[in-house]
């Protein structure tokens, strides 16, 4: 049945999507409460989440779009921002919140926190914080694929800013010399970090610099989940068809501060009114309503999201903090010497 026919292909997307939302917004609040060191006033309670965090909100569609093509067994690489990635790829929502929260029970026992949650049992390799480090990951773990002949595919994300970092030149070309089964997708909010991204970059940017170096791809309106979500499903096909890297150029933006403690004052606001009319959620939602679901269904989803997100609050709120002993595990064994020898 076609899309047009049936809005049930929409409605799972936006569930994903609001879900996502609720997440960021919950740990927002949380993080929030020791900002009196950022010269803000300080919440009414204690930080729940220790140091600020990169919140995604804005950029849902992105994610959700694309991961809807990934099985369980392909892999995906995140960025700094990675919550929604990591949701969208098919994490729990409890263990994901347990890890902001550095309990015991997160998806990293707590020792990962935001910047670098991973949940290999659904593909996460992993966020980074830095710029661009996912990028080689992915293409390891792309090579890796293919030479063990497994038929799974490797989404990479990355932000606008990374493509003026060496990584970037580095993985595509290398994914290209060796005909890699990766997807390539850049986020670009068009702002890194505090700075716009474009007086920074020279020639026509992300597309052009993937075309360059032979990387076929399409560029989309990155706040449409349903143009991700079929921009995503031809380009996936090709790489499953042996095709070799493909590149994803989303437009999106990013509503919230670089971080979840900064107001992100230096951006116009009218910019920031003008970007909230493509509210992605919001995008959907008129999309459903368009195809005859009612408001009332649409504001379900909303509801049941911001209870799940809820209760992962409270569940993270009640987990056990890591026991002392467990800063000595997971570590690498020297052999008793240091790494620097």
């Amino acid at each position: 049945m076609a899309f047009a026919d049936s809005p049930s292909l929409l409605i799972e997307l936006y569930r994903t999507m609001a879900r996502i939302r609720a997440f960021e917004n919950a740990a927002e609040i949380a993080s929030q409460g020791g900002v009196a060191a950022w010269g803000l006033a300080a919440a009414a309670k204690p930080a729940l989440v220790r140091g600020p965090l990169h919140l995604s909100t804005g950029q849902e569609a992105v994610a959700v779009g694309v991961c809807k093509h990934l099985t369980h067994q392909d892999l995906l690489t995140s960025t700094h921002r990675g919550h929604g990635h990591t949701l969208a790829k098919g994490a729990s929502v409890v263990p994901m919140m347990c890890e902001l929260f550095g309990r015991a029970t997160g998806t990293n026992q707590g020792k990962g926190g935001s910047m670098h949650i991973a949940d290999f049992s659904v593909g996460m390799l992993g966020a980074n914080g830095v710029v661009a480090a996912g990028i080689p990951i992915a293409v390891g773990a792309a090579h890796a694929l293919k030479i063990k002949g497994e038929p799974h595919v490797v989404a990479c994300f990355f932000g606008d800013g990374a493509v003026n970092r060496g990584p970037f030149l580095e993985g595509l070309n290398w994914a290209k010399v060796y005909e890699l089964p990766v997807l390539f997708v850049c986020e670009d909010n068009r702002i890194s970090a505090t700075t716009p991204t474009a007086p920074m970059t020279g020639g026509d940017g992300a597309m052009a610099r993937a075309r360059s170096l032979g990387l076929d791809g399409l560029t989309v309106d990155g706040n449409d989940v349903m143009a991700v979500h079929d921009a995503t499903a031809t380009l996936v096909a090709q790489v499953r068809a042996g095709g070799g890297p493909r590149f994803l150029h989303a437009l999106t933006y990013r509503f919230k501060g670089h971080v979840s403690v900064d107001p992100g004052t230096y951006r116009d606001a009218t910019e920031v009114e003008a970007a909230l009319l493509s509210d992605p959620l919001g995008l959907a939602r008129a999309k459903l309503l368009a195809l005859g679901v009612t408001a009332g269904d649409v504001d379900a989803i909303d509801v049941a999201a911001r209870a799940e997100v809820a209760a992962a609050v409270a569940a993270a709120e009640a987990a056990p903090w890591p026991e002392a002993r467990a800063a000595f595990e997971d570590v690498a064994n020297t052999g008793g010497r240091g790494p620097w020898r």
